[in-house]
This record gives C-alpha cells, structure tokens and sequence, in this order.
C-alpha cells in the first residue's frame, strides 16, 4: 500500500474570530487539509508561519497593529516560496494587484462559497494561482484605466482626511494651483463628480483605505461649494 499522502497543512489569519471558527470547521471536514494555526492579526502571523511552516496561509487584509499586505510581504520577504490566499471582503481592483505584487498566489471573497474555498486551497497548493470570478470581473473592468500617479494618491489621501486645497498644498510642499490640476486629474481617471464622489470611489477601489480617512471625512461639509 502507498503511504497516505500528508494533509495539505493551513494557517488561517482573520482579526474576527466567527470566521476562524467557520473556516476551522470547514477544514475540518476535509481529509487532505489541516488547520494547523489560527491567529488575529499580521505581527501574528509572521510569528506563527515562522513555528508552523504551513503549506498555504489564508490572510485577511484590513486587520489590527499590521495588514495582512504587509504581513504577506514580510513572510515571503523571509519564505519566497510561501503560498498565501488573501480572503477578504474587499473586491476593489487596486487592492486586488497590490495583493499580486505582494505575491498572493489566490483572493477570494469571504463569501464565497464553501466548495469554492477549499478548491482554491487544493489549486493554490499545487502551485496555481487561483482567483474568484468576482476579482477576475474587477480586474477587468479596469483593466485599460490610466492609473492615478503616486503624487495623485497622496492628494486623494488628504481630500479624504478633509483638507482643502491650500492646507494639501502646504502639507505636501507644492503650489496650489498644481494640486488643483492633480485633482481635476484624479477626477477625470476616476470618473468621479466631485471630491467627496473621488473618495468614495478609491476607496471602493481600493486605492485610498479606510483606516487611512478620519471618521466624518466623508461628509459634505468638510469642503467648500468650490471644492466639491
């Protein structure tokens, strides 16, 4: 008789414990998958792949003390080969290749379903990479965009912090008059009808982040009617 292959070891990191919990007992109806480690946040889970070597890692991104982007790049910054799945809520096309660049070799959406999981974790596995088709539509839907530069980003960044032109300008050490030509700029990429529309939009997309925009940012009245 041939020796049973070994279980396809699994390190699962997601600040909610519901869905370790969930995806724990998913794995553990499954005879070629273990959950080997669970842990809360990125810090975490450099630790824990460090003790357990798990053959794929599934990582959420928007978590406590360190994302799951960074945690991904400092893992693989010290295990090139390491195999990490980004599971997440987050379908935003510039979250998504900043996830490929980090080196994800799979994104999945935490709704997808049961069997989809477990078969990205089996493909993953094997060396593929492996992509929901909601990601794949997202990709694509942008695919042919003019991306914003860097220095749009940063300025998209402080519109959402709430910053009028002249404040941007004298944060990032430039003429006003340049940071209103980035913003007319970053509302024709986006498509966007305003500034508050603008930030809505990245971050859907996944270009400006949530935790980087202070509570009320959002709301009308942090710009002036020239402004909006």
């Amino acid at each position: 008789m041939h020796e049973r292959a070994r279980p396809i070891r699994v390190l699962v990191v997601d600040d909610h414990p519901l869905l370790r919990e969930g995806i724990g007992a998913l794995i553990a109806a499954e005879s070629d998958i273990t959950l080997v480690a669970a842990c809360s946040s990125g810090r975490e889970a450099i630790q824990q792949f460090g003790t357990f070597r798990p053959d794929v890692t599934l990582m959420d991104i928007l978590m406590p003390e360190m994302s799951g982007l960074d945690a991904m790049i400092a893992i693989r910054g010290e295990f090139p080969k390491a195999r990490v799945i980004v599971l997440t809520t987050y379908a935003g096309d510039a979250l998504i290749v900043r996830a490929l660049k980090a080196g994800a070799s799979g994104y999945l959406l935490k709704d997808s379903a049961r069997d989809e999981l477990i078969d990205t974790i089996r493909s993953v596995h094997t060396g593929r990479r492996t992509f929901s088709s909601e990601v794949a539509i997202a990709l694509a839907a942008h695919a042919t965009d003019d991306p914003l530069t860097p220095a749009e980003i940063a300025v998209l960044h402080l519109i959402g912090a709430g910053n009028s032109n002249r404040l941007i300008a004298d944060q990032l050490q430039i003429k006003e008059d340049t940071v209103k030509g980035r913003v007319t700029s970053i509302l024709s990429k986006l498509g966007a009808n305003d500034r508050t529309h603008a930030v809505t939009i990245g971050l859907k997309r996944g270009i400006i982040e949530l935790s980087e925009i202070a509570p009320n940012d959002l709301h009308q009245d942090a710009f002036t009617p020239q402004e909006r």
